[in-house]
């Protein structure tokens, strides 16, 4: 049986795979120095029903699929996208590369551009394209400024039963905070997002009113027993601390749902005392931050007088870990106003993160970022780990080591899912000229 014939029924052993200890349910064997372990995955009725160390002098067992030291991993969990903005660029891009460049060419697009199919044909684009590059859950946060929320949350969810089985989707509703001072409009808004089993969301900034805005959002929450998904202070400006409100907010209200909150930009630019004490608060009530690192890249600190940047944008991950705060990475904004490149590929993701982040010597436990932690936050329980009785969700690629693996794009990557090789391939970018002429 060669390395790429995987039977289509029945059990197999991917044998000689390079599992990364983080990604595992138990120990299975001692690791390298990076945290791998070479092992034998057994898979059966399209589960995994063994894992287990490759030990010298054990024979290969029967039916098996020689990966030769090939790295596997489980499949990926992006918790934080905007498949409703993705790929307008070619329509609408951003002028001068800056945050209020981006804001004013969504906002424009958002007026005149989407409609139900408009949306629709662009939020499946990037489904597929996800779906190819192995990612099997995603939440996406959807423009809910009155009228969108309701042409966007009615595609999400024909979209999300459409889906289902091949990725878990998920939506938060996304409103700058000011829009919640108006009261009937945010109740309703609460109302469409808890019918459609969805999370609250809103971006936070430095409002005169922020304290009793968070108040209604919490409430809100509370009273529908929704989570909660913030996007915070994505700014250099040091007086940016919504990230810190956040947390005293949820230590006040005694919240006791999930909370993820994203960028956190700020953070890394306030003096030492002040992200001493925020991290504290956000340890205390239990959020978990997701770092940007592909679009805060792109738009922070982006200079026009002919200076280059001097900052990176991504917030403070190690520092977080260190208190056991849960952290994630994420794709965020895809051909958009907001980052003009990606493709919903969290290996993508991954390698710059590492290169932005340092998630490496070593590379400890940090591939939970875009598997385990992420599925914890969006509630998928055992998502994001390689465990036995767990779905055969994996990735197999050709990189046998970090630096191979995070060296080149792997297009050639093989995608499993329930045990059989997915044929699902890339879309064509010519797919969406119909709606982006």
């Amino acid at each position: 049986m060669t390395e790429l014939d995987l039977p289509s029924s029945g059990w197999y052993v991917l044998a000689n795979a390079r599992v990364h200890a983080s990604l595992t349910a138990a120990p299975i064997g001692p690791a390298d120095a990076d945290g791998f372990v070479l092992a034998d995955i057994a898979v059966a009725d399209g589960a995994i029903s063994g894992i287990a160390p490759k030990t010298e002098g054990r024979p290969v067992p029967p039916r098996s699929v020689d990966l030769a030291g090939r790295i596997v991993m489980t499949c990926f969990v992006d918790c934080h996208t905007h498949l409703d903005k993705g790929h307008i660029w070619p329509r609408r891009s951003n002028p001068d590369g800056s945050f209020p460049g981006a804001l004013q060419a969504v906002g424009a697009d958002r007026e005149a551009n989407w409609s139900a199919a408009d949306v629709e044909a662009r939020m499946e684009f990037g489904l597929k394209s996800a779906f190819a590059h192995g990612t099997k859950a995603i939440r996406t946060h959807l423009d809910s400024i009155h009228p969108q929320e309701t042409i966007s949350w009615p595609v999400f969810q024909a979209l999300r039963e459409r889906w289902a089985g091949r990725i878990e989707l998920q939506a938060a509703s996304l409103i700058g905070i000011d829009g919640v001072r108006d009261g009937a409009f945010f109740a309703a808004l609460a109302d469409r997002v808890a019918e459609a089993r969805g999370i609250l969301g809103a971006v936070t900034y430095m409002v005169p009113d922020l304290g009793d805005l968070l108040d209604t959002v919490f409430r809100a929450a509370i009273d529908r027993g929704l989570d909660l998904d913030f996007h915070a202070d994505e700014t250099d400006d040091v007086a940016a601390v919504s990230l810190k409100r956040i947390a005293e907010k949820a230590i006040e209200h005694r919240f006791e749902g999930k909370i993820l909150v994203g960028h956190c930009c700020s953070l890394a630019r306030q003096a030492d005392d002040d992200v001493l004490d925020t991290l504290d608060k956000v340890a205390r009530a239990g959020l978990a931050v997701v770092s940007l690192p592909m679009c805060n890249m792109y738009l922070q600190d982006r200079r026009h007088d002919g200076t280059t940047p001097r900052w990176r944008g991504v917030t403070l991950l190690h520092e977080m870990k260190a208190r056991g705060i849960p952290v994630a990475v994420a794709s965020d904004n895809t051909r958009d106003p907001f980052y003009a490149y990606g493709d919903l590929d969290m290996l993508e993701v991954y390698r710059m993160a590492t290169r932005t982040l340092h998630f490496d010597h070593p590379v400890a436990d940090w591939p939970q970022t875009v598997a385990a932690t992420p599925g914890d936050v969006m509630r998928l329980e055992g998502t994001g780990r390689i465990a036995v009785g767990a779905p055969a969700d994996l990735v197999i690629f050709r990189g046998r080591s970090w630096t191979e693996l995070l060296s080149r794009p792997e297009s050639d990557r093989i995608v499993l899912r329930n045990g059989a090789r997915s044929d699902a391939t890339l879309p064509d970018y010519a797919e969406l000229d119909p709606i982006l002429r």
